[in-house]
């Protein structure tokens, strides 16, 4: 299946899953009012290959965007599959070679009345201050730390093998972001704190929970929706730290309490909800919620207290709730912060 593809390249440290244009549009929509006037940073992308700098440098005018920067790794495996940058290289074989693209304004390059990666590409063939090389292009070397600080908004789909390192360096140099992260990650003793403190929190999502990525790696997902050339991931999210309307929309809560219906963890004083529309409307109590919870999760509705293996007061540290001295799966902790009277 598609997510047995997905543990194996982390295990091989393959991370090169590029997200669909669409995607990118369909979550982008939503944040429109945080881009005017900012440099935006697209750090784990190929500058011509990805679909995220397709995006911003398409919609540069739209977006009122101040700077776009984007940075491609050496030995990239699909870096010159679609648009070489270094033809005169070697025309046969496209050099993976780390580079930046720096883009500052897009004009109407060919003087037909709209601006696209037509006018993009022009720019790109034209301008040699456009387009230089980097040493390694890694996020984390000191060059690529130099264009962060200069980032006003981080924007892509980091390797899931190297997420807890990639956010903590964005959380250090304090940017704003939006980027992909498998659903797991809400889990991460790095990464659920952030969450907790709502310094991090889920945006609009991908439809159903499941995204299909460009991949160079082979596939052999049995998905009903499968898409050839295409790997499907089930579970992955937007993770971002910019405002967005869902985040204040309000989870209307139709059930309420019995202890018939919401037994008691055996190692834990709190009751167990296995459905976020299962939530009742008058419990004043700790709830334990599955994590698909984070996707309706309203900071003014709810507060998060904890994650059932990382909770201080768990009895048993790193251990799931059980009932009737069944495991189960992971819960995060929660309480209504305006219950219903009884």
């Amino acid at each position: 299946m598609a997510n047995k593809n997905l543990n194996a390249a982390k295990v091989a440290k393959k991370d090169e899953f590029y997200t669909q244009f669409e995607d990118i549009e369909r979550e982008l929509q939503h944040y429109w009012q945080h881009f005017r006037g900012k440099t935006v940073l697209c750090n784990c992308d190929d500058p011509y290959e990805s679909n995220f700098f397709k995006y911003f440098a398409s919609r540069f005018n739209q977006l009122g965007l101040k700077k776009l920067i984007c940075t491609c790794y050496n030995g990239s495996p699909i870096q010159g599959t679609q648009f070489s940058l270094f033809p005169e290289l070697n025309p046969e074989e496209p050099p993976r070679i780390a580079h930046k693209l720096v883009i500052t304004e897009v004009k109407d390059m060919n003087g037909d009345g709209a601006v696209d990666m037509t006018d993009v590409e022009i720019l790109i063939r034209n301008d040699k201050n456009v387009l230089t090389q980097l040493q390694t292009g890694d996020f984390r070397s000191p060059e690529c730390i130099d264009l962060l600080r200069e980032a006003d908004i981080v924007v892509t789909n980091p390797p899931f093998s190297l997420f807890r390192e990639y956010v903590a360096q964005l959380m250090e140099y304090e940017k704003k972001f939006l980027i992909i992260g498998h659903q797991n990650a809400i889990t991460y003793k790095e990464i659920f704190p952030l969450i907790k403190d709502n310094k991090i929190w889920l945006g609009y999502g991908f439809k159903g929970a499941a995204a299909h990525f460009v991949s160079p790696y082979e596939d052999i997902a049995t998905a009903g929706d499968h898409r050839k050339g295409m790997i499907r991931v089930s579970g992955v999210n937007w993770f971002t730290n910019l405002d967005h309307n869902k985040r204040h929309e309000l989870l209307d809560l139709v059930c309420r309490y019995s202890p018939e219906e919401y037994p008691h963890y055996d190692n834990y004083d709190a009751i167990n909800v296995d459905k976020t529309s299962d939530i009742p409307c008058n419990y004043a109590g700790v709830m334990g919620v599955p994590i698909t919870f984070l996707d309706k999760y309203n900071p003014e509705q709810f507060e998060i207290l904890g994650i059932d293996r990382y909770i201080e007061d768990n009895p048993v540290p790193g251990k799931r709730f059980t009932i009737n001295n069944k495991e189960i799966y992971a819960r995060i902790l929660i309480r209504n912060k305006h219950p219903q009277q009884i």
